[in-house]
């Protein structure tokens, strides 16, 4: 297939998606339980470009970062503070006397801000930390993350953060499109930065830094573009996730939603866009919707099914996701990436490629025994 041609499918592909989902928008009610879909579409395609970006740090570079959500929070805080009416600015920073900043700026500027403020403070913690190795660059941003989380809930901040406060009544968006064609756009950037020649020198530091080095690369110069980047679509994800929330709070932004989107590449494929993408998705349809009925009790006449109840969702979805990770150890796409050429061939070979499973697993199991010998 010419390039051409994939380029033309590949268009075609997206405008159906898009017109089925303006569709679907339009006849199927809120109170559906198949509304359930435009929360996953709207929260899959953020954390999809969270997950990418911290791709782009961790897949891509070579480097172990622990410090998104700290970023997503500072992209939250900078989109909703300067897109909250004045009109409502009494109301929301009531303990405040109505908050220190008494203007609005439009959504697409409040959003570019909320990447730019991001990656501001990126490139001032990038200045100590990323001359650090592994294990103490995570704990480094990590650190970071969780202390940006304390300083955002601090009264003396709070004329400008509403310090433990919820902040709300900020702008949000009306269709499921809005989050998907954004995060597609921030996506589609990044995947042109990782094929372009600042790409090549990130994979060139990830595979081996001293030949990296060898060639010409600046690695401290390489190393912090890639942070930097990686925490302005960060800073961007968490203004859109503001807007999917309607209202946000530092408290929300822990630890915890880092080691989300770390098990999301992971499942995904380091170093593959295309397994973070698909990988946010079936996490959030898992997590939010398809396992939802493992929270409620269930009865058949007067028998109570066992294990239904408030939190065995997540036990399942911990099976799930362990499941995942013992048969595909490189996670579901590897290191590949999505092709029009290669989905041919797939579904070409899909019948042989059944036929073959079996005998697939005996070696396998034949060798880990010799291992395990």
């Amino acid at each position: 297939m010419t390039k051409q041609k994939k380029w033309l499918l590949s268009c075609i592909v997206i405008a159906v998606f898009l017109a089925l989902v303006y569709f679907l928008e339009g006849i199927i009610p809120s109170y559906s339980n198949w509304s359930m879909l435009f929360t996953v579409l709207e929260k899959g395609s953020i954390y999809a470009l969270v997950a990418v970006s911290m791709n782009l740090v961790n897949g891509f570079t070579g480097l172990f970062s622990l410090g998104q959500a700290g970023f997503m929070l500072i992209g939250a805080y900078a989109y909703a503070v300067f897109t909250i009416p004045v009109a409502q600015r009494a109301a929301v920073y009531q303990y405040f006397d109505g908050g220190l900043i008494q203007f609005t700026i439009p959504v697409f500027f409040a959003i570019l801000l909320a990447g730019i403020v991001a990656a501001i403070f990126a490139f001032l913690i990038g200045l100590p930390v990323l001359r650090l190795k592994s294990d103490y660059l995570a704990i480094a941003t990590l650190g970071f993350a969780e202390i940006i989380r304390a300083i955002f809930q601090w009264n003396a901040l709070g004329p400008i953060t509403n310090g433990s406060n919820l902040l709300r009544k900020f702008a949000t968006y009306q269709s499921a499109l809005f989050p998907i064609i954004a995060c597609g756009i921030c996506i589609a950037i990044i995947c042109l930065l990782i094929n372009s020649s600042y790409g090549r020198a990130f994979k060139a530091i990830r595979e081996d830094e001293i030949a990296a080095e060898a060639m010409g690369i600046n690695l401290f110069k390489h190393k912090q573009l890639s942070f930097v980047i990686s925490s302005f679509f960060a800073g961007i994800g968490g203004a859109l996730l503001a807007m999917f929330q309607t209202t946000i709070q530092a408290s929300a932004f822990k630890a915890a939603m880092t080691y989300e989107f770390l098990l999301i590449v992971v499942i995904g494929g380091m170093g593959s866009i295309t397994g973070s993408i698909i990988a946010s998705f079936l996490f959030i349809a898992c997590r939010e919707w398809w396992l939802r009925f493992l929270d409620s009790e269930l009865y058949i006449g007067d028998f109570q099914v066992p294990l239904l109840r408030a939190g065995f969702r997540n036990v399942v979805f911990s099976v799930v996701i362990m499941i995942i990770v013992l048969f595909y150890r490189k996670g579901i796409m590897g290191t590949r990436e999505f092709s029009w050429n290669g989905l041919l061939r797939w579904f070409k070979n899909l019948p042989g490629n059944i036929r073959s499973i079996p005998g697939r697993l005996k070696r396998k199991n034949k060798k880990e025994a010799q291992i395990n010998e």
